[in-house]
């Protein structure tokens, strides 16, 4: 028998996260089928991630987003790093990270990050963080000098950056890049008819114009981005936003199964076939993605490291 780890198995306890959806209706939760199984987050080497993670007093996005994949990831030492706080300062409708004013930065973080990146002996980090709309760069110079920090504790580590959209933050963009990450990813999350809906603080033609900019300053940096489906969406907005995605030459495309975090967010309109997901990765890769991952589990961190390596190779393969 197969122990399922439930996301939603707490939706009501613990502390407000979200007070700005209290008073929303609840909305209803669909039985999840089959194909959407997890195992209990348990194992050595998972206690051992979790144990350096908090000596180093990190955030993760894997435990603040609720990530389904949080026990096979940590019970590899792979975490994605959430730097900035554990406070966003949007209400995205799918989101599970608290919602609020968030405290000042930590500028001992990106030391303590880079400490942790070489203890857990990391290959490929990834490192992501809440959005920071109080900051005068959101949050950029703080990115740069995380990744400045990884690079002198841990030289052999190659680093992804999961941004947000730094919207009206000018010249934040150009920071982040010029600390040369290896991987820049910024996620669309939705089709643009849902953004009002699911993303209201966000504007999808600003994300896909910042992914657009991040090769028109550095050509040779890896782009990605990634979306949710059963929020909603019709097949042909998600087939139209492979299409902007490309023309702004995104290297790598992420496709999983939004699951909802409790009854106050947005609610899953359908679960999304495996069949479904291999149709879009076979489209996707035919419009000229280098790299796709579509399965009902994909997030974008997911098996990050792996599929670093083959966009190298895929780059390789075409040069």
């Amino acid at each position: 028998m197969v122990t399922v780890y439930d996301r939603t198995a707490s939706l009501a306890s613990g502390p407000l996260r979200h007070p700005e959806k209290a008073a929303r209706p609840d909305t209803p939760v669909l039985a999840k089928p089959d194909w959407i199984r997890v195992r209990v987050p348990t194992s050595p080497v998972y206690d051992e991630t979790r144990a350096i993670v908090k000596a180093h007093g990190l955030v993760t996005v894997c435990e603040e987003a609720r990530c389904p994949n949080i026990g096979e990831c940590w019970s590899q030492k792979h975490a994605t790093m959430m730097i900035m706080g554990d406070t966003c300062t949007r209400a995205c409708a799918f989101c599970n990270v608290a919602t609020g004013m968030p405290k000042p930065l930590d500028a001992d973080e990106p030391r303590r990050v880079a400490d942790a990146v070489a203890k857990l002996g990391l290959q490929h980090v990834v490192i992501t963080s809440v959005d920071r709309d109080d900051l005068a760069d959101g949050g950029a110079a703080h990115f740069a000098a995380t990744i400045t920090a990884i690079r002198r504790a841990a030289p052999m580590a190659t680093i992804e950056v999961l941004t947000p959209d730094f919207l009206r933050k000018e010249g934040a963009l150009e920071i982040v890049v010029a600390a040369r990450p290896d991987v820049f990813n910024h996620n669309l999350e939705t089709v643009p008819g849902l953004y009002l809906k699911i993303r209201p603080g966000a504007r999808y033609f600003h994300s896909l114009r910042l992914l657009q900019r991040v090769k028109e300053l550095d050509p040779t940096m890896f782009t990605k981005s990634g979306i949710m489906v059963g929020l909603g969406e019709e097949r042909e907005e998600v087939l139209q936003l492979m299409d902007d995605l490309r023309s702004a030459h995104v290297d790598f495309m992420t496709i999983g199964q939004y699951l909802q975090p409790t009854r106050k967010h947005a609610e899953i309109r359908s679960f999304v076939t495996p069949a479904e997901f291999e149709s879009y990765a076979r489209i996707a890769k035919t419009k000229g993605f280098l790299l796709v991952a579509s399965t009902p589990l994909t997030r974008s961190s997911h098996h990050a490291g792996a599929d670093f390596a083959k966009l190298q190779a895929a780059r390789n393969a075409v040069a």
